[in-house]
């Protein structure tokens, strides 16, 4: 599975892809919305992992995008952030979110997530 990690931190980019890697998958990374939507128009990707806060376009912002757009709305998304509160989860799932995990994470509740993801679409 290809996986697009979108986070403004290249430390967490690095970590969520190793974590990606040990898993199987192989990653594309993006540091901000507006970065994810130029790769998608060269990179295919089965699914996109996102961060909520990052400059220029945020994941809320990214996921409606990708939702409005015929050739990225079936892409599923998952949001990954530090914000562990009901009212920003809302919000993902209401933009369009397919699941919504909080920082940090580990490499096996990440791998787990995807492939129990995947076991639903």
């Amino acid at each position: 599975m290809r996986i697009m990690v979108v986070d403004d931190d290249k430390t967490t980019r690095k970590i969520l892809g190793l974590y990606l890697k040990g898993g199987g998958h192989q990653s594309v990374f993006a540091e901000n919305g507006l970065d994810a939507i130029e790769k998608l128009a060269v990179n295919e990707v089965d699914l996109i992992l996102t961060d909520l806060n990052m400059p220029f376009m945020d994941g809320i912002e990214l996921i409606k995008t990708l939702k409005a757009d015929t050739s990225f709305r079936e892409i599923p998304v998952i949001m990954i952030t530090t914000e562990n509160d009901e009212v920003e989860k809302n919000k993902a799932v209401a933009a369009g979110a397919n699941g919504y995990m909080v920082k940090p994470v580990s490499a096996d509740s990440l791998n787990r997530a995807v492939k129990n993801f995947v076991k639903k679409t």
